[in-house]
């Protein structure tokens, strides 16, 4: 056993990695929850490979007495479920890392060819004696909360909760196999040196602990959604099950379709209906929703979709994450017509967007995509509870009558939308060019004015654009760029280098764009975008919306996130 004398920081970054089924989730799911409510700000972003077994996947989880939000390589604490997983993740390991070993794996491997402080415990030993090898999580979970001094109490509502639905038995075995991680901590781990850390328990008691999943989800709800269609494709699929988890508390109609392309058309039935309908899916299926969007887009129907990126072409990385699809959902659709994208980059932000979405889309009749990615959707954190009583739904739908036009024309391009049975008019409408009233025309006249109509609402659309997040001095030569999830990983990167000429300007709304951000790009030396795609593809956007000529870009398409010290690290070279 090889200990160290450092006093570590007051922010941490654990890491815990195996195989999948070895059940790394379960001491994620207990131990987050369990620290946060000890009082402690928790980040937590999962990394899996496309198995239902086998290979290498790996969960970070950060606390801290201060907020943190973003991805580091940096590893204070490693738990290995198994030798290949040391092996894989080794190149993080460095001589202050803190190893957590199970007897047995410790056992197999050459410890001295790793420079880190190493523990061994009698992990699996001590599972097998309560009654099976698979507790060694809920064993390795006391040990974890054991390093920073956890109270018993701050654990046993977390893990009473989460085996619930499991008999009681169980329930009491996890209970035990927590306590004998506390013990075997005690007795042979008490030296390990973690600074104690002061922390604020009320506050995390006002605090949310969500996902980017839940964040969509529950931004959507309070939108008054009510009607969810999909089919499964990773790296959305949870929203989906978040709503048919709780279809019926919340009055929402969950149906799981047979294909992507009825999904979008079944959505915007419900829509004309009068329902608050969303779909959720990934890059491949969105590409077979085109046709979908682009009869949307011809009959102005609203339409909500959540598309959460993977690495493509093709099946790609299924399970890893990307920032490709920002050309796809900006372009999709045959024809002409206005859309807007949001890409929420903090999961506050997505709530809000999510809740933004259905009213714009209802308001403006036209469709609205929430982009986020695989590590938008994995990752969680604690924040404030937000007020729901501040976010205020309109309908827009009227009380037709006799002489009702579903596609009248207007100064702003918005015909009134009826719904049917909602008073006496014949709500009419197809894919066809139409008159006023729903009928099919071919007169090009006609069709003149229907194209100039919904091209107006784009005008309309610019005008309700989401600022940009500016942070940095406002006497500031080089501005970062960047869209979506990257945000927190790129402040905390830019608060490291601690400069004053380095300032951020971050996008939510990436489509469409509006003018009032050139400012930002006058008299600086340089200007550098961060994306998650290999051709640089939001620079591009903003060169042929705005013709804004950025300075270069950082980019990373391996199917990894961005960290903290990858960032910083280019911004330097770069700045």
């Amino acid at each position: 056993m090889q200990e160290g004398s450092k006093v570590m920081d007051n922010d941490y970054s654990i890491v815990l990695t195996g195989s999948a089924g070895q059940g790394i989730q379960v001491v994620e799911k207990l131990a987050v929850n369990i620290l946060k409510n000890a009082g402690y700000n928790v980040f937590a972003v999962k990394k899996y490979m496309s198995r239902v077994r086998g290979g290498v996947n790996s969960t970070e989880i950060r606390i801290s007495s201060k907020k943190v939000r973003a991805y580091k390589d940096k590893i204070d604490i490693l738990i290995p479920f198994n030798k290949q997983s040391l092996e894989n993740i080794k190149e993080r390991i460095d001589r202050d890392t803190l190893i957590i070993l199970d007897e047995k794996i410790a056992e197999n491997i050459d410890l001295s060819k790793y420079d880190a402080r190493i523990f061994d415990f009698p992990i699996s030993k001590k599972a097998n004696e309560i009654k099976s090898k698979i507790l060694i999580n809920t064993v390795s979970t006391g040990i974890l909360c054991s390093i920073f001094d956890i109270d018993f109490e701050y654990a046993e509502s977390v893990i009473r909760e989460y085996f619930d639905k499991k008999d009681k038995e169980i329930v009491e075995n996890n209970i035990e196999a927590f306590k004998s991680g506390i013990e075997i901590f005690k007795n042979k781990g008490r030296d390990t040196p973690l600074k104690k850390t002061e922390l604020d328990r009320n506050k995390s008691k006002k605090e949310l602990l969500i996902n980017g999943s839940e964040a969509i989800a529950y931004g959507s709800l309070a939108a008054g959604c009510n009607f969810v269609c999909a089919y499964p494709m990773s790296p959305s699929t949870e929203v989906l099950q978040l709503f048919a988890g709780h279809a019926e508390e919340f009055g929402v109609v969950v149906e799981q379709i047979e294909d992507e392309i009825s999904a979008v058309n079944m959505a915007i039935g419900a829509w004309f209906g009068g329902a608050r309908a969303m779909i959720t899916t990934s890059g491949g299926g969105f590409a077979l929703m085109a046709e979908g969007l682009s009869l949307a887009g011809m009959i102005e129907s609203p339409l909500v979709m959540h598309v959460s990126q993977r690495p493509a072409p093709a099946t790609g990385l299924p399970t890893r994450t990307a920032q490709e699809d920002l050309n796809l959902v900006v372009n999709a659709g045959h024809g002409e017509f206005p859309r807007i994208v949001y890409a929420p980059n903090t999961l506050e932000d997505g709530f809000r967007l999510a809740h933004k979405a259905f009213n714009l889309s209802d308001k403006y009749q036209i469709p609205v995509i929430i982009l986020t990615d695989q590590y938008y959707v994995g990752s969680y954190y604690n924040f404030k509870i937000p007020d729901i009583d501040s976010f205020k739904n309109n309908k827009y739908f009227i009380k037709t009558d006799e002489d009702y036009k579903r596609h009248k024309l207007t100064e702003n391009g918005i015909s009134p939308r009826g719904i049917p049975g909602y008073g006496k008019g014949l709500i009419r409408t197809t894919g066809n060019e139409h008159l006023e009233n729903g009928m099919i025309t071919e007169d090009r006249n006609v069709r003149n004015k229907m194209q100039q109509k919904r091209n107006k609402k784009h005008e309309e659309v610019t005008d309700e654009f989401v600022s940009p997040k500016f942070y940095g001095s406002r006497n500031y030569d080089y501005l970062i760029v960047g869209w979506g999830s990257t945000y927190n990983i790129i402040r905390e990167a830019v608060d490291n280098i601690d400069r004053d000429d380095i300032s951020i300007l971050h996008f939510s709304q990436v489509y469409p764009l509006n003018n009032s951000v050139k400012k930002y790009f006058n008299n600086i030396k340089k200007s550098i975008v961060v994306e998650n795609n290999s051709t640089g593809q939001f620079r591009k956007l903003l060169k042929s919306e705005l013709n804004i000529e950025c300075d270069g870009s950082i980019l990373k398409y391996d199917g990894r996130s961005f960290s903290v010290e990858g960032i910083k690290n280019q911004i330097q070279n770069m700045c």
